[in-house]
């Protein structure tokens, strides 16, 4: 199987410091590449990290803030001169569609750089296709954000102990598979007779928002949630001012929807000791805290 993790980009909320670039995130999903808020310097990270822009096929923006779409410009037109591969399909929110028409002329010669627009005019899926599904919901911001969540459809593995006991072999197990039962013996075989429920995979991405009922739709039972957290406790009234969460939000986030795996990023340049954050969500979620730090890989965790 091909690689599933996430790529970090950027971690900074606002502006850049000498270790945090602008937001930045490539979800790697088997073959494709699923880029969430290009802030500014988003191409160089991509350098630093290892990876091809051109592992990119579809941007998703959060919002029109500049610290999350700053970088956009530069992605589309490095995309087309890499060639070899259809316009970006960018994924937006409908209301942003001035800033999002200026970022596509912001320089000279990008007239010409093809762009596959899908803005987003009500929450829900935006894409979906066999193996997985991509749709938003609205987030509580000071401009209209959305919060994206990928899911992989639920299948079935195969018990090899039970084609032996039933005698299916060769041929016939890729039959059942594709059929989903076969006739043998002058019985029908199904597949969950074989096989036990595999449930799929998931990942949710919520950045800027202050707590609202999106962020706890996206949020249920995810194995991998990445959500901003911009402030402390100290500070839950700025978050609240400025529509963010805090740490503990976060992980209370976690912890009613049951996540695997909770990746905390977005930090205010306020703070130097990180580690605060993780003990603050640590607080009311039990399960994996990472810190996100620019460049770091992690992975989607495997399959229940």
């Amino acid at each position: 199987m091909a690689a599933r993790e996430l790529v970090v980009l950027g971690t900074a909320s606002q502006s850049p410091t000498r270790e945090r670039n602008h937001n930045g995130y490539l979800l790697r999903w088997d073959g494709d590449g699923i880029l969430f808020d290009p802030g500014e310097g988003t191409q160089r990270q991509f350098t630093l990290a290892g990876v091809s822009p051109a592992a990119t096929s579809r941007i998703c923006i959060t919002h029109f803030h500049g610290d999350h779409c700053l970088g956009l410009p530069g992605m589309m037109m490095r995309l087309a001169l890499d060639g070899g591969h259809p316009p970006p399909i960018v994924h937006y929110p409908a209301s942003g569609e001035a800033y999002f028409r200026a970022l596509c002329s912001a320089t000279a010669g990008q007239e010409t750089v093809p762009v596959d627009a899908r803005p987003v005019s009500e929450p829900g899926v935006v894409h979906a296709e066999d193996t997985y599904t991509l749709r938003c919901e609205s987030l509580r911001h000071r401009v209209d954000a959305l919060g994206w969540r990928l899911d992989e459809e639920d299948g079935w593995r195969i018990l090899p102990e039970r084609l032996r006991a039933l005698g299916i072999a060769g041929s016939d197990i890729g039959v059942l598979q594709r059929a989903g039962r076969i006739e043998l013996g002058g019985r029908t075989v199904t597949l969950p007779d074989v096989s036990e429920h595999r449930p799929g995979q998931s990942v949710a991405l919520i950045l800027d928002t202050a707590w609202c009922d999106g962020a706890v739709e996206l949020a249920d039972g995810v194995d991998l949630l990445v959500a901003e957290a911009t402030f402390l406790t100290t500070e839950a009234h700025l978050a609240e001012q400025y529509g963010h969460l805090t740490a503990r939000q976060a992980g209370r986030l976690a912890a009613e929807g049951g996540v695997r795996r909770l990746v905390l990023t977005h930090f205010s340049p306020r703070y130097q000791d990180l580690q605060a954050f993780v003990a603050e969500a640590a607080d009311v979620y039990d399960g994996e805290i990472v810190l996100a730090n620019d460049l770091d890989r992690i992975s989607v965790p495997p399959r229940r």
